[in-house]
Formats: structure tokens, C-alpha cells, sequence
């Protein structure tokens, strides 16, 4: 018989749908049973209860954009102070020296980190493969599994390199037919349909400056075929619209157009160089995408336009990016960032915290195509954080949601994942955080000492 457990008692809970349970929630299986509203006891019989007093209970948050191979190379001097063209130059040539373990350790790192601070699903973007690494994502899958974490893992991809007239280097590109084969392979392998499913996979060549149109083409093709997502990185910078207007003769969102991904299938990272126009043609396509204000802000590379996209209707999500250009894995904070950069750039009556929390949540599980995530309602994916306010910060608030965010939230006392908990009381249920981080500084040791001299 599968047990039930009652949360009670929370001293807040936002649903993400304005539904009330603010006296908690009642999970069977990996699954929500019922929401409590304030006042009310379960009408369903359950086994047990945890007392969720001193709490804010929250969908778990779901980070739509990171490449968690560059935990490896946070702070690096080499790429201080750049803005993105390069801050690549400069570290495709470490990237270069990935290999299977430096790979396995960063993407469990970077899932500890996530879960840590309430993310319960994640996806990641890694695009770089070479001789070292040519099934990095069977890797990424393995660790993934050993985490608990929900992922979708993109298989990106690099096949226009600096000979072609492209950004990256010779060392990290691959021959296409090889791409398109080994994406249609782990698909096969991994991608799982399945509402409950703690994999999927989604293919994403990596940027209008590193991949051909013909690629791009033949992986929209790969990706309908096989009905998973595509993502790639569109709109970061105004570097990348001069590219892609002397080498395509288009703007980055015309170039998308042409290539067939401005589709409902599509998620883009960042999209901050989009005019009006293109704002309408990327709603109107069911195209979303990705804010990733960290990331932005430490690369300089602009504001982006989430008030106008949301009035327009984008489906948009939230993503921390890559810790090298964030240096940091924390969805709560991420959330924090991105309702600061909105009211600073459009006022600060236009962008609540509960925007934030909607964008880290009910935005991310429909821009990944997963209903069932992202809030709390029976018969949902039971995955969600609690988050403690007993700390020198959150003293003195009158409102424990804003609080949350507006004192800066950096750590989850407690998350489940389809109604297991993956942390309690702060640390990791199932893994030794100071094993997993021993072992991933060890690996970032390697790879710098294998990097070439800057």
C-alpha cells in the first residue's frame, strides 16, 4: 500500500495557481493527493505527518538553462572582466581538456548545488565534445541518476570553428553526420516521455556562431522526427547580431526563422537584442525563452525585456546559465536576480516577487513541456522545497513569500522529487556534499593544469 504523508502547517505556501493550501498538502507515492486549505485537515487518510511550521513551501523550482561542466572553471583569471566573444576565446582551450570524470564530477556538483538551493528539475546545455569526451552525455546521464534530480540533458553540438570563419576552435568541433547520429542514438537511449520521467533529452546546437545553418536544419528535422525539444543560445549579445548579419545576411531571430526553429518546439537562452517586432513573431510562434540575469549582468551583455515579453505573451522560464558565467548554481537566487533586474529596468512596481517565483516555477515546467510540474495540485509530480525562515536575515518580516526573496533565500532547509526527499535539514539525504566537492575540486585541479598557457 503506498503511504501518504501530510505537510502541515506551513507558515506560507504558494501553490503557483492560487489554489489555498495553507495548511499544507497531502503526497501519496511520488504524487500530490491534496491541497489543505487554511482552517481544514485532510479529508484523505494519511500515514504520517511532518510538521512544516516555520516554513515556506514551494513547487520546486526548475532551472531551464545551465552548462554544468563550467562549475570546473569558476573564477578562472584567464576570463575575468570579458564580455562573451571573449570570454569563450578564452576558455574553449581549458573546455578543450574535459574529460569522462571531470564531467561526471561537475554534473554532480552542479545537481547537489541545485537541489540545495530548491531546484528540483534542471536542464543543461553541454555542447562541447572532443577526443576526451565523445559520450559526455551518457556521463551526464549516469550522474544525473545517482543525484535523484529531474533532468532534461540537451545534446549540444559545435561544427563551425574558427577555419570556417566560426568562434571555437578546431579542437572542439565535431563532424555533423556524427552529431545528428549520436543525438538520434541518445534519444533512443534516454529520453523518456513519460510524465514521471527523471530523464529526457532535448538536442541543441549551441549558437548561430558555432554551428551551420545545415545543421540547424537537420536537427529541427532530428527533433520532430523523434518529438523531443530544441534549444540553442539566440539574442545574447549584440556581437552575435553583427555575426549573424555578415555571415547570414539576417538578424539572429530572421536567421532562427529561416532554419525552422522558430516553432513552439524551441527554447532560446537569454533573447535580450530583440526588437518589438520580434518580440510579437516569437509569441506568436509559441517559441519561449530562457531568462538568465546573472549571467548577463557579470558578461555585460544587456537587459533583458521580460515585462514587454510577458505582455506579449512568451512562454519564458528561468535559467542560473553557466556557473562560469554566474559562478553560482542557485535557482533561489536566481529568482531574487531576476526580480531586481525587472524593476530595474522597468520600475519597481512591475515585477513582484511572485512574478519571480512564477517564472522560476510554472514558467520553467511549460517551457520544458512538463505540466505536470511547477505547481502544487493533486495528481502533480510531488516535488517541491521548504524553506526555513529561522535565520538573522529573515528576522523582523511581516511577509514570509516576499521575505523570501527580498531577504535573499539562498538554501533549502528540505526538497522532494516525486515524493522522496533528496535533502533534509539543510544537507543531501543521499550523498556526502564534501565527497562530491573533493572530488569535483580534484577535477578542476586537472583540467586547469592540462589547459593550455593563456
Amino acid at each position: 500500500m503506498t503511504e501518504t504523508l501530510w505537510l502541515r502547517h506551513p507558515a506560507a505556501c504558494w501553490t503557483g495557481n492560487g489554489a489555498n493550501a495553507d495548511n499544507g498538502l497531502v503526497v501519496e507515492g511520488s504524487r500530490i493527493r491534496e491541497l489543505v486549505p487554511a482552517g481544514h485537515e485532510p479529508s484523505c487518510h494519511y500515514a504520517h505527518t511532518f510538521d512544516a511550521s516555520g516554513h515556506v513551501l514551494l513547487p520546486g523550482l526548475i532551472n531551464t538553462h545551465h552548462h554544468f561542466y563550467q562549475t570546473l572553471t569558476r573564477a578562472l583569471p584567464r576570463a575575468l572582466n570579458k564580455p562573451l566573444f571573449p570570454w569563450l576565446e578564452s576558455l574553449y582551450p581549458v573546455w578543450a581538456n574535459l574529460d569522462d570524470d571531470a564531467i561526471h564530477a561537475a554534473t554532480e556538483l552542479a545537481l547537489a548545488e541545485l537541489l540545495l538551493s530548491g531546484c528540483t528539475t534542471a536542464a543543461d546545455h553541454h555542447y562541447v565534445f572532443s577526443q576526451l569526451i565523445p559520450r559526455a552525455i551518457d556521463v551526464q546521464v549516469s550522474a544525473a541518476k545517482r543525484m535523484g534530480a529531474r533532468v532534461t540533458l540537451t545534446r549540444g553540438s559545435m561544427s563551425f570553428g574558427e577555419l570556417a570563419g566560426g568562434l571555437p576552435p578546431e579542437s572542439v568541433i565535431e563532424p555533423e553526420p556524427v552529431i545528428l547520429s549520436e543525438s538520434a542514438r541518445l534519444i533512443h537511449a534516454y529520453h523518456d516521455p513519460e510524465p514521471e520521467a527523471l530523464c529526457r533529452i532535448a538536442l541543441a546546437p549551441c549558437s548561430p556562431f558555432s554551428v551551420t545553418p545545415e545543421l540547424m536544419r537537420d536537427t529541427a528535422h532530428l527533433a520532430e522526427e523523434h518529438d523531443v525539444l530544441l534549444h540553442t543560445h539566440l539574442g545574447e549579445t549584440r556581437d552575435e547580431t553583427d555575426f549573424c548579419i555578415q555571415s547570414h545576411g539576417q538578424r539572429p531571430l530572421e536567421y532562427l526563422e529561416d532554419v525552422g526553429w522558430l516553432t513552439p518546439r524551441t527554447w532560446l537562452a537569454h533573447g535580450i537584442h530583440f526588437t518589438d517586432d520580434e518580440i510579437r513573431r516569437i509569441a506568436n510562434s509559441g517559441t519561449a525563452v530562457c531568462h538568465c540575469p546573472t549571467s548577463n549582468m557579470l558578461l555585460g551583455s544587456g537587459h533583458f525585456r521580460g515585462c514587454d515579453m510577458h505582455r506579449a505573451g512568451v512562454r519564458m522560464g528561468l535559467g542560473v546559465d553557466g556557473s562560469a558565467s554566474n559562478d553560482g548554481s542557485n535557482m533561489i537566487q536566481e529568482a531574487r536576480q531576476a526580480m531586481l533586474m525587472q524593476k530595474l529596468t522597468y520600475g519597481a512596481d512591475q515585477f513582484s516577487h511572485l512574478d519571480a517565483l512564477a517564472l522560476a516555477t510554472t514558467g520553467g515546467a511549460q517551457l520544458l513541456g512538463r505540466p505536470e510540474l511547477g505547481e502544487l495540485a493533486p495528481g502533480k509530480q510531488a516535488d517541491l522545497a521548504l524553506f526555513s525562515l529561522d535565520d538573522p536575515r529573515f528576522s523582523g518580516h511581516a511577509d514570509p513569500l516576499a521575505a523570501l526573496l527580498l531577504c535573499g533565500a539562498h538554501r533549502a532547509d528540505h526538497v522532494m522529487v516525486g515524493g522522496g526527499w533528496k535533502v533534509r535539514n539543510g544537507g543531501l539525504v543521499d550523498h556526502d556534499i564534501h565527497e562530491i566537492m573533493a572530488r569535483h575540486k580534484q577535477a578542476a585541479e586537472r583540467l586547469i593544469r592540462r589547459a593550455a598557457p593563456a
